[in-house]
């Protein structure tokens, strides 16, 4: 177990490295391994699975994943951080995999400042005080929300993908057409017939999606089959419809969350 605070985030920051090189093509013990059961605990909103590894009493890393991905990214991760003595927890977001909300007639959202909340509640409903996490995308941003809200509840944060808290109260500036480009999905999934599409196949899209984001990662049928489950949650396309229309301020928020997104409107540093 490291003895120290720096000794802790560079065996956290190390193993993220590790997950970058495991998804260009590495597989490691860990990634041979069979996964484990998901295990699942209940939270004020929704019932959150997850997947735990190392020792119960070991300090406690949270791994985050974004979309269009699951906890099947941090396979390459959980081995030398269990190895290292650490209680790693893997949730799957809302609208993933065994994840479900308790209210059948909840609005499915997915704004940031819900996922950031999503991260305080897992680790309140396991007692977890104090903890590091490491996320990208998605789950970058619910561990940027989060740390911004909760400092006091963080050990240290490995942020994949830089600072990602965004503006979703003031329209931002025109993106440059190659950058506007690239987010091609973003803007799709705010029409009727993008919606509809991920509704119809939302496999041949996440496919599309794994292809031209990483051309050089050569991914098995059975590779993406492991995932393949997360994507059928019968959640999952209104709360990536949502998460997309919110932060383009095409679809209203909770209003539990409205006083959050405009703090989160000014950027405040983690």
């Amino acid at each position: 177990m490291p003895h120290s605070r720096r000794d802790f985030l560079k065996t956290t920051a190390a193993a993220s490295l590790a997950a970058a090189t495991a998804g260009a093509g590495t597989r490691s013990r860990a990634q041979s391994a069979a996964a484990p059961a998901p295990q699942s605990v209940r939270t004020p909103v929704i019932d959150i699975g997850y997947e735990e590894h190392g020792p119960p009493d070991g300090a406690a890393i949270i791994l985050l994943h974004g979309f269009p991905y699951d906890v099947r990214s941090f396979d390459g991760v959980v081995g030398p951080l269990a190895d290292a003595g650490h209680r790693v927890l893997v949730p799957y977001l809302r609208g993933y995999g065994p994840t479900r909300f308790l209210d059948p007639a909840a609005p499915r959202m997915a704004e940031q400042a819900a996922i950031g909340q999503d991260l305080i509640d897992f680790a309140d409903a396991l007692g977890i005080e104090r903890f590091a996490v490491s996320g990208f995308d998605w789950g970058n941003r619910a561990a940027c929300v989060a740390a911004i809200l909760r400092p006091e509840r963080f050990i240290g944060q490995v942020v994949v993908g830089g600072y990602s808290v965004q503006n979703t109260v003031t329209p931002n500036p025109p993106m440059p057409a190659r950058q506007a480009a690239r987010f091609w999905y973003m803007w799709y999934f705010n029409t009727d017939p993008g919606a509809r599409a991920l509704e119809a196949d939302r496999h041949d899209i996440v496919r599309y999606l794994w292809d031209t984001w990483s051309p050089e990662w050569e991914y098995t049928d059975e590779v993406y089959e492991r995932s393949a489950p997360s994507f059928d949650n019968p959640d999952f396309v209104p709360v990536v419809v949502h998460s997309y229309r919110h932060r383009q301020m095409n679809a209203p928020g909770e209003d539990r969350f409205l006083d959050v997104e405009r703090r989160l409107a000014d950027r405040p540093p983690v």
